[in-house]
C-alpha cells in the first residue's frame, strides 16, 4: 500500500482545469523541528537576497518613501510607484537610501500659532502627538518648543494657540550626532522627544524614545554593501522613463520593476536590454507573465526576476473586460518549472487574501510574494485614513482603474518606443479609455511593525507543519513530488472557514474580506 495520499504537483497541474489558491489544499508532512528553525530567506533576483520573501506593489496607494523603508527594515523590499513625476519619485528613493535607523528626517511640525486641535487631528490620523514647534510650522525653521501629550492632556479648550502650552525648555542634540550618542542623550534627559538642530538651532530631524525602544535593532534589514536600504522602482516602456530610469539611477534605486500588465512585448524587451546596456549595476524584474512562453522570451531579454500574475488583484477587472489572463496558482506552477531551469527567482503578484495564500504561491515555485491590498491598509501606506460604518479605512485602487488612470496610471497599459504607440487594452488610437480596475477602500491593519512579523509568523507554522525549514526545501519537495496537493471543493472550503458560530472576534491583523 502507497504512504503517498494526494498527488504530486506535475500530476495535479497536468489537468485540463486552471486552478487558483483556493482550489487545492497542501498535504502535511512530518515535523521534527521547532518553528523557530524555520528560515525565510529567499532570492529576489539573479543577485539580491531577502530575509522576508515580502515585497510591496508599485501601486499609488500601496508603496512611496515610508512604506519602502519599513518595509526593507522588516527584511522585505518596497517597489515606490511612478504616478508622479520624475522628480518626485526619485526623491522618494533618495529618502530611502538616506534613511538613518531612528532619526525621524521629516518630522511633523507645528507654528505657534496652531491650536490643541490641530495636534488632535495629528493624533487622530498618525497616531502620534509629539510635535516639534517651530517659527513657521516648517521642517529645517528655528525651533521654538515641543508639544507632547503631557502638555495637552488635560486641557479642556482645544482651541488654545501652541504657542501657550508648548514646553521651551528643551533638551537637543546638534546635527552629525550618532544614533547611540542620541540614545544616550534621551536617556538621560528622561524626554520622549530628542530634536536634532543644525548651528542656527534649526530643526533637521527628530528622534523618539518609542521609535528607538521599537527600532533597536532590525537584525532581517534589507540593505546594500554600504549599509543602506535596498530599495525598488517602477518605469514604464515609454520614451520619457529613459529620463525617468537615469533620475532613479542618480537616486541610488536599487533595482527596477518594468510595470505591465501584459509584459510580454518587444517594448518591454527593449527596455530590458537598456537598463543591462546603461546601468549594468541596476536588476530588472520584468512581466507581468503567466505563461512559459512570455517568460522565455523576457529571460532572453535579461531579466533578473519574473512578476507573475495577471488579473487576479483585488482591484484589478482585467480577466472580466478582455478575457486574458491565468488562474494564479497554474500560471505560478508552470512559469515557475520555466524559470527555475533557468535560474531566475519569481514574485507571485496578486491573488493574496491570507498568510495561507502565501504559503501556497512559494510552494508553486514563487521566491516572494508581492502585496498590494493587504498592505494598503497599514500606517505606512499613502493616504489618510477615514471612517465609513464605525470602520477605519484607507483608500485602495487599481492603476487601470479611471481615477487612477486620469492621474497618470494608464502608462501601465500602454507601451511606446520611440514615436511608435501601441495602445494595450485601456487606451485605444481615439483616445477612449477602457478601466480594467477598480477604486475601493481597505480596513486599517496597523503598522508594519506589527503586520509583517505576524504575516512571517504564520508562514514559519505553514512551513512546520508541511515539514520544511526554508524556501529551497519547499521548493525541492515540490520538484521531487514529496509535496503533495488536493482538490477542494466549495464545501470543502466552507468547512475550513469560519462556521456555526453564533459571533465572533477577527483579529484586525487579519480582518476578512467580508469586513472590506
Amino acid at each position: 500500500m502507497s504512504l503517498d495520499d494526494g498527488y504530486d504537483a506535475k500530476t495535479f497541474f497536468s489537468a485540463r482545469d486552471a486552478y487558483t489558491y483556493d482550489d487545492f489544499i497542501l498535504l502535511p508532512g512530518h515535523i521534527d523541528f521547532g518553528v523557530d528553525e524555520v528560515d525565510l530567506q529567499t532570492c529576489l533576483t539573479r543577485n539580491l537576497r531577502l530575509k522576508t520573501p515580502i515585497v510591496s506593489s508599485p501601486m499609488d496607494t500601496v508603496t512611496e518613501d515610508q512604506m519602502a523603508i519599513y518595509l526593507a527594515l522588516l527584511g522585505g523590499i518596497g517597489f515606490i510607484h511612478f504616478n508622479c513625476a520624475i522628480d518626485e519619485q526619485a526623491a522618494m528613493v533618495r529618502k530611502v537610501k538616506r534613511f538613518e535607523n531612528g532619526f525621524i528626517t521629516d518630522p511633523t511640525t507645528l507654528s505657534p500659532q496652531h491650536t490643541i486641535a490641530d495636534v488632535d487631528q495629528i493624533k487622530a490620523t498618525h497616531g502620534y502627538s509629539g510635535i516639534p514647534i517651530t517659527e513657521d510650522g516648517t521642517l529645517k525653521s528655528r525651533l521654538l518648543g515641543i508639544v507632547t501629550t503631557r502638555d495637552i492632556d488635560f486641557e479642556k479648550d482645544r482651541s488654545r494657540s501652541l504657542s501657550e502650552i508648548m514646553t521651551t525648555e528643551l533638551v537637543v542634540a546638534q546635527e552629525g550626532v550618532s544614533l547611540s550618542e542620541a540614545n544616550r542623550i534621551l536617556k538621560s534627559s528622561k524626554k520622549g522627544k530628542l530634536p536634532i538642530v543644525d548651528c542656527n538651532f534649526r530643526l533637521v530631524a527628530l528622534v523618539s524614545r518609542n521609535d528607538l525602544r521599537t527600532n533597536r535593532e532590525f537584525p532581517l534589514a534589507s540593505k546594500d554593501a554600504n549599509k543602506q536600504l535596498l530599495v525598488g522602482a517602477a518605469i514604464s516602456t515609454r520614451d520619457e522613463d529613459e529620463e525617468r530610469l537615469a533620475a532613479l539611477d542618480e537616486a541610488g534605486v536599487d533595482i527596477v520593476v518594468i510595470d505591465a500588465a501584459q509584459g510580454d512585448s518587444i517594448y518591454q524587451m527593449k527596455m530590458i536590454e537598456h537598463v543591462k546596456e546603461e546601468y549594468p549595476r541596476l536588476d530588472v524584474v520584468a512581466g507581468n507573465v503567466v505563461t512559459v512562453r512570455q517568460a522565455r522570451h523576457l529571460v532572453e531579454a535579461g531579466a533578473d526576476a519574473l512578476r507573475i500574475g495577471m488579473g487576479v488583484g483585488s482591484i484589478c477587472t482585467t480577466q472580466e473586460v478582455v478575457a486574458v489572463g491565468r488562474p494564479q496558482a497554474t500560471a505560478i506552477y508552470h512559469t515557475t518549472r520555466y524559470a527555475e531551469e533557468v535560474g531566475v527567482p519569481a514574485i507571485a503578484d496578486g491573488g493574496i487574501a491570507s498568510i495561507g495564500h502565501i504559503v501556497k504561491a512559494l510552494a508553486l515555485g514563487a521566491h516572494t510574494v508581492m502585496l498590494g491590498g493587504l498592505l494598503a491598509g497599514t500606517a505606512e501606506s499613502p493616504g489618510e485614513y477615514f471612517y465609513k460604518d464605525g470602520m477605519r479605512l484607507k483608500k485602495h485602487r487599481g492603476m487601470a482603474s479611471k481615477e487612477a488612470m486620469a492621474e497618470g496610471g494608464v502608462k501601465r497599459y500602454i507601451n511606446q518606443v520611440r514615436d511608435t504607440t501601441v495602445h494595450v487594452g485601456v487606451e485605444s488610437s481615439n483616445g477612449i479609455k477602457v478601466a480594467q480596475g477598480v477604486s475601493g477602500a481597505v480596513v486599517d491593519r496597523g503598522s508594519l511593525l506589527d503586520f509583517i512579523p505576524y504575516v512571517a509568523q504564520g508562514l514559519r507554522h505553514g512551513f512546520q507543519d508541511l515539514g520544511v525549514r526554508d524556501i529551497p526545501s519547499l521548493h525541492r519537495a515540490l520538484r521531487s513530488g514529496d509535496l503533495r496537493f488536493e482538490l477542494r471543493t466549495y464545501a470543502g472550503v466552507l468547512e475550513a472557514s469560519i462556521h456555526s458560530l453564533y459571533e465572533y472576534q477577527q483579529d484586525m491583523l487579519w480582518p476578512s474580506s467580508r469586513e472590506e
